[in-house]
């Protein structure tokens, strides 16, 4: 599964060395002198504790983070498979963006040919959709003011990372598509 170079647990390198004075380069390559990529995270978590410099948070991210970097943990796990969200700021008006989704010729024109059943809808906050693969979309709409919003579809049941990974990039594009559409 690609990452972000430099990116671990959402963190960025940047963010982790000026909380920890390091970076992820740094921490990868400590943590790999100290024997982590064969210990649980729990193991990991203890090897850490020796630098008392880091709060328990801390110490739970560069953790996380290093079984991401070392494929010894996967992202966005869930009881039911995986789930990703993606969010887009567009400068339309929620109640535009609403319809855009839950009006069918609408939604054609940015999202096409692709069948989908609303569970429940309730206007200008949420839609819930069964998508195409019997997955589960969550999609929420956040005002901005009166003529901006927020977009945030979350896809969830998704059955592997690759999977999770390839519709976070398909929301991605279909959200600046989307953007594109209610900005004209």
């Amino acid at each position: 599964m690609k990452r972000k170079a430099g990116k671990y647990g959402g963190i960025s390198s940047a963010a982790v060395a000026k909380a920890t004075g390091r970076t992820w380069t740094e921490w990868l390559a400590l943590l790999d002198r100290a024997g982590a990529r064969n210990q649980p995270h729990r193991g990991i978590v203890r090897l850490l504790q020796a630098r008392r410099e880091l709060s328990d948070w801390w110490r739970q991210m560069v953790a996380a983070g290093y079984e991401q970097a070392r494929g010894l943990r996967v992202e966005h796990p869930k009881a039911d498979g995986f789930e990703i969200s993606v969010t887009k700021t567009i400068a339309a008006p929620v109640d535009r963006a609403f319809a855009a989704w839950r009006e069918a010729g609408l939604r054609e024109q940015w999202l096409p040919r692709t069948p989908l059943t609303v569970r429940k809808a309730t206007p200008h906050k949420s839609i819930r959709i069964v998508w195409t693969d019997d997955t589960s979309l969550s999609v929420n709409f956040w005002p901005k003011g009166p003529l901006k919003c927020q977009v945030v579809p979350e896809h969830g049941k998704l059955t592997t990372p690759e999977m999770a990974e390839q519709m976070k990039s398909f929301w991605t594009e279909k959200l600046e598509v989307l953007r594109l559409f209610l900005e004209k």
